[in-house]
C-alpha cells in the first residue's frame, strides 16, 4: 500500500466516521499545503511530513493512539520502538531468561521485532508446543496453520489483530526485508490477503487482550486468556509476553493448568502420598510435572541431549523429522516426558523436557501414520499409570468418554449433512449414532 495509500485509505475512515467526505483540499489546508501538493502524496510522491503537519493530520482524520504514532513512523519522526538492540552482556540475557521461567505457572515467552520465538518458559511449551520447533515465528503459527485457526475462537478477529501489528511494523520498517517476506508469507493466504486489504488500522502490541481459545494440552477445553506485553529495556526491541489465567471477580483464581494458582509449591515434591493425593487426576499429576520442568538448558550435541532422557530413554526418529530437519524427540518412560531438543543458530542443542502428552497433542496427525505407529504408542503408554491395573482402569474410563465425543461429532455432522447435502460426509449416514 505504500505512505500514498494509507493516508488515502485514512482520509476516507474519517469521511465515513463524519458521515461526509474529506477531501483532499482539507488535508492540504490543515498542513498548509495545496491541494496540489497533497494529491501527489497520496499518490505516493515522496515527501516527508513535519510534526506539526503529521498531528494536524491525525487530528483531521481522528486517528487513535496507535495510528498517529504510525504516521510519526511513516515519516521518520519517532523511530524509538522499533530501534535496534545494544550489545547486552551475556549474564543479562541469561537472567532474561531465568525471568522466563520464574512466570511459571503463567505461560511466557519472547521474541524479536518479527515475533520469531527467541525463549520461552515450559507452561508456554506445554499450552502451545509449536514454539519448541525450529524457525518458530508467531505470525506465521496464527495467521497460517490449521491448529491456530481451531484454538482461536473467532479467528478473524484475531487475525486481524495481528495484521493491525503487521501495518504498525511495516510503518517503521518500510523496507526491512525480512518484515516484507513475512507480510508476503502470510498474505499468500486468501483469507490473510482479504484481511490484509480491509484492515486499515495500526497496533502497537496485544497488551491487555482479553480472549478465549480451545486448548489441545488442556482435552481442548475453553480457557479465557489475557496477554500482557513488556518491553526490555536491554532489548527494547523484542517483546516480553506473559499469559495469565482470566477469572471472574470472587472467583477462587485459578493457574493456566487448571490448578488453584501456587497450591503446588505447599505440597514438598517428596512427601507420600496421601489418600486423597491418591484420588487426584492424571491431569493434576501431569500439572505437577509441568511445574517441576522450570528450566531450560543447551547442549553441544544431539546425542547429549538424548542423553537427558536417561538410560531407558527411547529416541523417535519418525515424530522428530514431523517435526522438522533439527529437531529430536527422545521419550524417558521413567519420567513419562520427552527430551524435546532443537538446534539452534549458534550450534548449540537448546532442550525443553516436556509431558509425553504434549507430543501426542502436537502431532495427532501421525497416528493415522503407519510408520509413526509404533511411536506413538509408546507415547501413548508413557501417559497412563505404570502400574498394569491402574493402566486398565484408566482405559476404561477413556475409552467411553472418547466414544461418546465421537457420537457427537457424528450427530452434528449429520445434521449439517442433512440441511445441506452438498456437503461431504465421511461416514454412512445410515449408521445409527
Amino acid at each position: 500500500m505504500g505512505f500514498g495509500g494509507q493516508l488515502r485509505a485514512w482520509r476516507k475512515a474519517a469521511g465515513r466516521a463524519r458521515g461526509r467526505t474529506v477531501t483532499q483540499e482539507e488535508a492540504g489546508e490543515a498542513i498548509d499545503r495545496s491541494e496540489r501538493w497533497y494529491r501527489a502524496l497520496e499518490s505516493g510522491a515522496t515527501r516527508r511530513l513535519d510534526r506539526k503537519q503529521c498531528d494536524a493530520l491525525a487530528e483531521l482524520f481522528q486517528l487513535d493512539r496507535d495510528d498517529h504514532h504510525a504516521l510519526l513512523l511513516y515519516n521518520n519522526l519517532n523511530t524509538s520502538a522499533t530501534s535496534a538492540s545494544p550489545a547486552v552482556d551475556p549474564r543479562v540475557r541469561s537472567a532474561l531468561r531465568l525471568l522466563i521461567d520464574k512466570q511459571m505457572p503463567d505461560p511466557t515467552y519472547l521474541t524479536d521485532s518479527k515475533w520469531n520465538i527467541l525463549a520461552f518458559n515450559q507452561a508456554m511449551a506445554e499450552w502451545w508446543p509449536w514454539v519448541m520447533e525450529p524457525g518458530a515465528n508467531l505470525m506465521r503459527w496464527a495467521l497460517l496453520h490449521p491448529e491456530a485457526r481451531g484454538q482461536y475462537h473467532d479467528w478473524h478477529q484475531h487475525a486481524a489483530a495481528y495484521v493491525r501489528l503487521l501495518k504498525y511494523a511495516l510503518a517503521g520498517n518500510p523496507q526491512d526485508p525480512e518484515l516484507l517476506g513475512l507480510i508476503g508469507d502470510v498474505c499468500k493466504d486468501t483469507d490473510v490477503r482479504k484481511i490484509w486489504d480491509t484492515v486499515q488500522e495500526h497496533s502497537v502490541n496485544r497488551d491487555g487482550h482479553l480472549f478465549r481459545m480451545s486448548i489441545p494440552a488442556l482435552n481442548w477445553d475453553t480457557v479465557d486468556v489475557v496477554s500482557h506485553v513488556m518491553y526490555p529495556a536491554s532489548l527494547p526491541d523484542c517483546r516480553l509476553v506473559v499469559i495469565t489465567w482470566w477469572t471472574a471477580e470472587g472467583e477462587e483464581e485459578r493457574d493456566p493448568l487448571g490448578g488453584v494458582r501456587n497450591a503446588w509449591a505447599k505440597e514438598h515434591p517428596t512427601a507420600p502420598a496421601t489418600h486423597n493425593e491418591e484420588a487426584k487426576t492424571d491431569e493434576a499429576a501431569r500439572r505437577k510435572l509441568a511445574h517441576t520442568l522450570t528450566r531450560r538448558i543447551a547442549m553441544p550435541t544431539a546425542e547429549e541431549a538424548a542423553d537427558l532422557a536417561g538410560e531407558d530413554g527411547i529416541n523417535l526418529p519418525v515424530l522428530s523429522r514431523m517435526i522438522g530437519p533439527d529437531a529430536q524427540l527422545t521419550l524417558s518412560p521413567s519420567t513419562h516426558s520427552v527430551i524435546w531438543a532443537v538446534k539452534e543458530d549458534d550450534g548449540m542443542w537448546g532442550i525443553s523436557e516436556v509431558d509425553a502428552y504434549t507430543v501426542i497433542v502436537r502431532l495427532a496427525e501421525a497416528a493415522l501414520k503407519d510408520e509413526a505407529w509404533q511411536e506413538m504408542l509408546l507415547l501413548t503408554r508413557a501417559v497412563l499409570p505404570a502400574d498394569a491395573a491402574k493402566a486398565v482402569a484408566r482405559i476404561q474410563q477413556l475409552v467411553p468418554q472418547l466414544e461418546a465425543r465421537i457420537r457427537l461429532l457424528k450427530t452434528i455432522h449429520r445434521d449439517l449433512w442433512e440441511a445441506d447435502k452438498s456437503l461431504p460426509y465421511i461416514w454412512d449416514p445410515t449408521d445409527e449414532v
